[in-house]
């Protein structure tokens, strides 16, 4: 049994049991296992209708229209489908490319394999509240600018981009704007009848439903162009082949249905989660939070201690389980990119962790956080100072 306090909910969410049940019932014999594509027999129609009512259910939580609702294996699959698929297919616009340094790799990688492609990269620093500079992002785009694209909600600060005003900027230059909002579902509320967006990422373990699964949002008024980067069938209207994965799309459906249903209240909670954590530890010394809360989502908070080294700090953590940033580069031992890009100093950076908090959250799990990183800031600070 799993005994450890868990606020890492950006690096996963745990299955809502809701979500594990739906799931259940496309797995075996007596349930709707059918391969949707079998259009020649019931249970195969029975797994079309599955997957119509997911395509439904995920477009419903973002407004959008089912039918620019694209299937993939999860957010870094729709990045790639979305700016690979774009440049190619609209390779007339120009092969200039504009994002930030803020970027997740899924997005930070894609373009580094379209510059060995010949594109030529604008990469952006952000300003230190984590935002982008509108006038900065405007002057980046050339005319030969062909694509656009930045994360909705930062995966280690929790900073929310201004999505309207850069869509509204990309639609005056004519440029594909292309956001991932994997960490904003369930967090935020998304309206692509009014933003100004034309292709938008998904992924479903982010928003309490399972790993392998996520979408890809393709406008389809005013139309965007996009290449499939996978073929074999012509599924999903041809954008995207292979045999569909009836439960985890149903999974995917039902946790962006439940993640609509959950969004003001679980963001009220998640939002006091994070105040009492803050209160009860932001006199700790040399003490740093690393985002604007004017600009951010409540779920994830970015702190920094100071000199101390989180790889060292984090273990002293257990049983919290907490992360020193993305959780595909935490890993590493160079300090987040995320930091740095926005101006923070090298030490400060490398001493930062993230804490993320999510449905699942109690109280008693922020009373004994606080009481976790009292204790071993305040012993590992006075170690270092016995040392000097």
């Amino acid at each position: 049994m799993n005994t450890s306090i868990f606020l890492d909910y950006a690096s996963t969410t745990p299955v809502d049991p809701a979500v594990a049940k739906a799931m259940m019932g496309c797995l075996t014999l007596d349930g709707n296992f059918a391969n949707p594509a079998s259009r020649t027999h019931g249970p195969g129609w029975l797994a079309e209708e599955a997957v119509d009512i997911a395509r439904h259910q995920v477009a419903d939580l973002v407004n959008a229209d089912a039918r620019e609702i694209i299937f993939t294996s999860g957010a870094t699959e729709s990045n790639n489908l979305a700016i690979k698929g774009a440049l190619t297919a609209n390779s007339d616009k120009g092969r200039h490319i504009v994002t930030l340094a803020t970027e997740h790799k899924a997005v930070l990688d894609v373009f580094t394999a379209m510059e060995s492609q010949g594109y030529e990269v604008t990469q952006l620093n952000t300003q230190a509240n984590g935002r982008v500079d509108i006038e900065q992002l405007r002057s980046a785009i050339r005319e030969d600018t062909a694509l656009v694209s930045v994360m909705y909600v930062n995966n280690e600060t929790g900073v929310i981009q201004d999505i309207a005003e850069i869509g509204n900027l990309c639609r005056q230059r004519e440029v594909i704007f292309h956001t991932d909002a994997a960490q904003a579902t369930g967090k935020i509320a998304i309206d692509l009848q009014t933003l100004p967006v034309d292709l938008m990422s998904f992924s479903a373990h982010k928003t309490y439903g399972p790993k392998g699964i996520g979408a890809l949002f393709i406008r389809r008024r005013p139309r965007v162009l996009v290449d499939a980067q996978m073929h074999g069938g012509a599924h999903e209207r041809g954008f995207r082949s292979g045999t569909l994965p009836t439960h985890q799309i149903v999974g995917m459906g039902k946790a962006f249905e439940l993640a609509g249903e959950h969004l003001a209240k679980a963001s009220e909670a998640i939002a006091n989660h994070r105040n009492t954590l803050w209160q009860g530890i932001q006199d700790l010394p040399d003490i740093q939070l690393n985002s604007d809360s004017e600009y951010s989502v409540p779920h994830i908070m970015n702190i920094s201690l100071g000199t101390l080294d989180s790889q060292r700090f984090l273990p002293a953590l257990a049983p919290l389980a907490l992360s020193s940033g993305s959780a595909c580069t935490s890993a590493t031992m160079t300090p987040s990119h995320v930091l740095t890009a926005m101006g923070i100093n090298h030490d400060y950076a490398h001493s930062a962790i993230r804490i993320s908090f999510g449905r699942f959250t109690k109280a008693s799990d922020i009373t004994t956080a606080i009481e976790k990183i009292r204790e071993v800031t305040l012993a590992f600070t006075q170690a270092d100072l016995q040392r000097q």
